[in-house]
């Protein structure tokens, strides 16, 4: 299994995927925001979602994992 994880932390923003969504390497998956500023986290692989662990509004560490990948 594939993780998505984040680069720094922030509070999830919006989620731009869906379960079952097929993500190419790059892709934007979720726009965090810290510090009054969007960051987006792209998929470092590919694959289809298999879960999304976070809901918006949700905040995450450094590092926490936002969603899986198969």
């Amino acid at each position: 299994m594939k993780k998505v994880q984040t680069t720094m932390a922030g509070n999830v923003w919006k989620i731009q995927v869906s379960v079952g969504d097929e993500v190419k390497m790059g892709d934007e998956v979720v726009i965090l925001e810290s510090m009054k500023m969007e960051i987006p986290i792209s998929a470092e692989e590919e694959g289809i979602v298999d879960e999304i662990i976070v809901e918006e509004g949700t905040f995450v560490n450094e590092e926490d994992v936002l969603l899986t990948l198969k």
